[in-house]
């Protein structure tokens, strides 16, 4: 069992889904595995890692505008010390997810045709977010 890491860092834009597919994909091919996982995993508590549709942007637009009405910024929440989209951003995190796992074949991601993977940020403002890619397998 073989095992490769890598770090990646992304500034984000405020609140989007930045697609981070071809990146994991570079780390796929760096490590030399053929047959192995994946392992994606946010170090943040205010953004998020999805896998979600590639080929249509509607569908990332609708998710945004869901979440936005699912957890409002303008609820009332006790924790306000990093401003009035933190709290949110924190539940939209706990709804989603902080880690991706994606099987390896064949040297490749065996993701499906319309998949992509996407770092969510869920604050306003621009932020560097840190990814780590884990990829073990043979």
């Amino acid at each position: 069992m073989n095992c490769h890491q890598k770090k990646l860092s992304i500034t984000t834009r405020g609140k989007d889904f930045h697609r981070i597919t071809r990146t994991v994909e570079e780390a796929v091919a760096e490590s030399g595995i053929k047959t192995g996982l994946c392992t994606i995993f946010v170090l943040h508590t205010s953004a998020s890692l999805v896998i979600q549709e590639n080929a249509d942007p509607d569908v990332l637009i609708d998710l945004s505008n869901f979440f936005t009405q699912l957890v409002p910024e303008s609820g009332r929440y006790v924790h306000s010390t990093e401003g009035p989209d933190d709290m949110p951003a924190h539940i939209r995190s706990a709804l989603t997810k902080t880690s991706e796992q994606i099987p390896i074949s064949q040297g490749r991601l065996m993701l499906g045709i319309w998949q992509g993977v996407y770092l969510w940020e869920h604050r306003s403002g621009s932020h560097k977010r840190d990814i780590i890619i884990h990829i073990s397998g043979v």
